[in-house]
């Protein structure tokens, strides 16, 4: 198979912001810890300009169990957010370049 021809398998998932605006993620990574199960989520976009002027940030969600299967929820306690990042950023170095720039949350 040439490079022209290879294909990523991600499972995907749709989210809707609070305007109502449906965005399609890429479901790159899983971390599951005693506590709960996480996903790290790379937006999919329509065109190579958007993606282009995309920051790259991934979003970081825990997955929550409901009556009606599995909702994704934000992670609102800062000290869980960094400590499921890290864990992300270090799998995920060997296929992408992180930037470890601190951010105000």
């Amino acid at each position: 198979m040439d490079e022209q021809e290879l294909e990523f398998d991600y499972d995907t998932v749709t989210l809707m912001d609070e305007d109502g605006n449906e965005q399609e993620f890429d479901i790159l990574d899983a971390v599951e810890t005693d506590s709960a199960r996480y996903v790290a989520l790379m937006p999919i976009f329509e065109s190579a300009d958007e993606a282009l002027q995309s920051s790259g940030e991934l979003l970081v969600m825990r997955v929550e169990e409901e009556d009606d299967g599995e909702v994704l929820v934000t992670i609102d306690d800062d000290d869980e957010f960094e400590e499921i990042l890290s864990a992300f950023e270090e799998r995920l170095s060997e296929y992408y370049e992180i930037d470890h720039e601190e951010d105000d949350q």
